[in-house]
């Protein structure tokens, strides 16, 4: 089972932490410290996968992948498949290089949750939203960015449906504006 999913830049600061098992505010905080301390003290040419039981508690495991200012961490218990998870960030950061038309730091920064127009269409909260689609409930749902960027797109079209529907009929909207 997937307990944290973590995108941290080399200085320490989170830019996205989702949890699937309740933590309180300062323990997140605190587990994102001690998860930048150990990969920030890591060399380039070791493994990508650690044993954090020292962290997380017991059977936990810990993969990332460093791409320029980020590191996207994944944690796991021992249910799941290490290469596995390390393919899964490959996903996440190939579906998010197709949304943001190869995405960095400055993009989960700035559109956090603003909009991201992919094929004229718009998705608030496009980080989230691809996460979801790749992971819900701690568990993996799918594997291929072709369909998460599907899935991404048609949340995109019906959001867009969703705000031209007006809830206020015409005739209403017009006697208000005499």
């Amino acid at each position: 089972m997937i307990q944290a999913v973590m995108v941290i830049n080399t200085q320490g600061k989170p830019r996205l932490a989702k949890f699937y098992e309740f933590q309180p505010v300062e323990k997140q905080q605190e587990l994102i410290r001690s998860v930048y301390t150990v990969l920030s003290c890591r060399a380039e040419n070791v493994s990508n996968f650690l044993d954090v039981e020292s962290i997380f508690g017991p059977d936990t495991r810990l993969v990332y992948k460093h791409f320029a200012t980020l590191y996207f961490v994944f944690v796991f218990d021992n249910s799941e498949n290490e290469l596995a998870m390390l393919d899964l960030i490959q996903v996440f950061v190939e579906t998010l290089d197709k949304c943001f038309k190869n995405v960095c730091e400055l993009d989960v920064v700035l559109n956090y949750s603003k909009v991201v127009y992919s094929s004229h269409l718009a998705v608030t909260n496009v980080l989230h939203t691809v996460l979801d689609e790749i992971i819900f409930g701690a568990q993996v749902l799918e594997t291929s960015s072709t369909e998460v960027l599907k899935a991404v797109e048609e949340i995109a079209r019906l959001e867009t449906a969703s705000n031209a529907i007006s809830l206020v009929p015409k005739s209403v909207s017009s006697w208000r504006s005499q």
